[in-house]
């Protein structure tokens, strides 16, 4: 199996080696390992006491030092180290390998900004319940293939979009838990001949379990894993990418029934000053793309490679800064979004997307096969658009004509049964089924959603106090071991 380049070697990853929080982790690594090593009896104590205050010189050292861009590879590190403590420092290395420190940066790097990326969306759910909250009555047009098909109400709409969040946010969740394991000490690939505790390191740095097998740990492990949360986040970047398309669709209307509002998410024109641009949502969209671009990157520099190597070895193989921005964007523009309910409801009536529920009024009042009563709402579509009509401008004495034409028969509704099917109000706020658009149901659900983010802020709140604890512990054990 190939080692990561020798020391000096050129490295096509360096530059993402010392991406994320990897100096401080493996401040907390070495940490970490002299305790354990002093614990275990591996180092003796006198000397562990030795390199615990020597690794706390170079920390120090390297604050005051006012460098930016710290190094995370132990080759860089070593050194400075031996010229604070002399040639007892490589002891801390006593069971190790760069592969499972490289491993560990990675996975701690990744369940940071898993902490960082969950927090995001749940600040992204809430604002897209509270907004939902106010439109339980906001009827909208809803479309597919493109076409206007049936009114709902523009709360169904988000509430849409706030449970595939919450699933984004489960998924994420559900990495988390397959993330937070511990590969210190398995050395290369084949743990060493020191009886290293790996379990205390687990304990000492936040892991909720070991990845036992230590070929995995460094060799399989580390592509799932990034490839676990790279999946997670190209799923998000296409579905906040379609719903920033379905907003900005509607700009093409002289009238939209929505806009940002004016401000920080809209721009003006440099020409043209009567033109408000949508930048927000162009930026939500383009970003969401950037975004599923780098995370297809993730994947293509794993495909079609060995185990060993050193191309999927990155510190933070999944960096969060654009996940983070296009989370954060979309909290934005729900707070920005002004919603015209007129101007929405009008649209509907504008279209013949309510003509679904005269098939549905004639088989539930008159046991009309449904098929019958499709073809009729579809000629009587056809001849209010032949005749520039909406629909409910079309008379009622055509609708019998239209109906007698096609069945023989009398229209078995009367002008006010008629009229009501038609309505969007009677479509939308009389649906039945579990997960419609009727204000109960929708208000239902939207509780429902509610109660999941703060499900998942417990959470959140959870996991990122027992990273605390085991900081604090960390800490303790370190600086008794210094202190001799």
């Amino acid at each position: 199996m190939a080692e990561t380049p020798a020391h000096g070697a050129l490295d096509i990853n360096e530059a993402f080696r010392s991406g994320g929080r990897s100096p401080e982790f493996l401040d907390q690594i070495n940490k970490a390992c002299v305790v354990m090593l002093a614990e275990a009896g591996i180092v003796p104590r006198a000397t562990a006491a030795r390199i615990a205050a020597g690794i706390l010189t170079v920390i120090e050292q390297m604050k005051a030092s006012g460098v930016a861009r710290r190094s995370a590879d132990y080759l860089d590190y070593e050194p400075r180290l031996a010229a604070v403590v002399g040639a007892d420092a490589s002891r801390l290395h006593s069971g190790r390998s760069r592969q499972d420190l490289s491993s560990t940066m990675a996975r701690m790097n990744l369940r940071d900004g898993l902490l960082q990326e969950i927090g995001a969306l749940n600040l992204a759910r809430e604002r897209t319940l509270a907004l939902a909250a106010q439109h339980a009555e906001t009827i909208i047009p809803a479309y597919t293939h493109g076409v206007q098909a049936q009114p709902t109400t523009f709360a169904h709409y988000l509430h849409a979009l706030a449970a595939a969040l919450a699933r984004e946010t489960q998924r994420l969740r559900e990495a988390y838990a397959r993330i937070n394991v511990n590969p210190l000490g398995a050395a290369a690939l084949a743990t060493s001949s020191f009886p290293i505790d790996r379990k205390r390191l687990a304990t000492l740095l936040g892991f909720d379990g070991l990845l036992e097998n230590a070929y995995d740990a460094n060799h399989l492990a580390p592509v799932d894993s990034a490839l676990d949360v790279a999946s997670a986040l190209s799923i998000a970047a296409v579905q906040i990418g379609q719903f920033a398309q379905d907003l900005h669709t509607q700009y093409a209307d002289t009238m939209p029934w929505f806009l940002l509002a004016t401000g920080e998410l809209t721009g003006v024109s440099s020409i043209m000053p009567q033109k408000r641009n949508p930048a927000a949502l162009e930026q939500l969209r383009a970003q969401s793309s950037i975004l599923l671009g780098e995370m297809q990157t993730v994947f293509l520099i794993s495909h079609n490679n060995r185990t060993g190597m050193f191309d999927y070895r990155m510190y933070d193989p999944v960096p969060c800064a654009r996940a983070l921005q296009v989370f954060k964007l979309l909290a934005q523009v729900m707070n920005g979004l002004v919603v015209n309910k007129e101007r929405a409801l009008n649209e509907v009536r504008a279209d013949y997307s309510t003509t679904t529920e005269i098939a549905d009024a004639l088989m539930q009042k008159a046991d009309v096969p449904f098929r019958i009563g499709h073809h009729f709402a579809s000629r009587l579509t056809d001849y209010g658009r032949g005749n520039k009509l909406k629909i409910h401008e079309i008379p009622y004495a055509e609708a019998v004509r239209i109906y007698r034409e096609q069945t023989q028969q009398a229209l078995p509704l009367d002008e006010a049964a008629f009229r009501e099917a038609i309505s969007a109000e009677y479509m939308v706020y009389g649906r039945k089924g579990i997960g419609g658009p009727q204000p109960v149901e929708v208000n239902r659900m939207l509780a429902e959603a509610g109660e999941g983010v703060a499900a998942d802020q417990t959470w959140l709140a959870d996991a990122t106090g027992r990273l605390a604890q085991a900081d604090a512990q960390l800490a303790r054990a370190f600086d008794t071991l210094r202190a001799g």
